[in-house]
């Protein structure tokens, strides 16, 4: 499975933006799709998740109120849809897949190189 992200941007406060990210291969073997994201000086943290054919999603309390994640099964597609966007959301953000779990931590086995978003005040 790889893992294409795209849509960062440089936004200023209060925007939105949609990130979207692309699979390809074996996309079949799909279990779990996340989004994480990792900001200047900081650890990687979770940001959100879906089970790659329907059903439970989660966000991070952090974020939940801005953020939402979506699939378009049929473009093989996952989104993160952030709205009222704050310099804190700074951050490289990641997508991750994997064939087995569906989990807030870092346990996914498919990675996508991260797309950089820039939140100016």
């Amino acid at each position: 499975v790889q893992l294409q992200a795209s849509g960062g941007g440089l936004v200023q406060a209060g925007d939105s933006l949609r990130l979207s990210c692309a699979a390809s291969g074996r996309t079949s073997s799909i279990y779990a799709v996340a989004w994480f994201r990792q900001g200047p000086g900081k650890e990687r943290e979770f940001v959100a998740a879906a089970r790659w054919r329907g059903g439970s999603t989660a966000v991070a309390d952090s974020v939940k109120d801005r953020f939402t994640i979506f699939r378009d099964n049929s473009k093989n597609t996952v989104y993160l849809q952030m709205n009222s966007l704050k310099p804190e959301d700074t951050a490289v953000y990641y997508c991750a897949a994997d064939p087995r779990s569906f989990s807030s931590r870092e346990i996914y086995h498919y990675w996508g190189q991260g797309t950089l978003v820039t939140v100016s005040s």
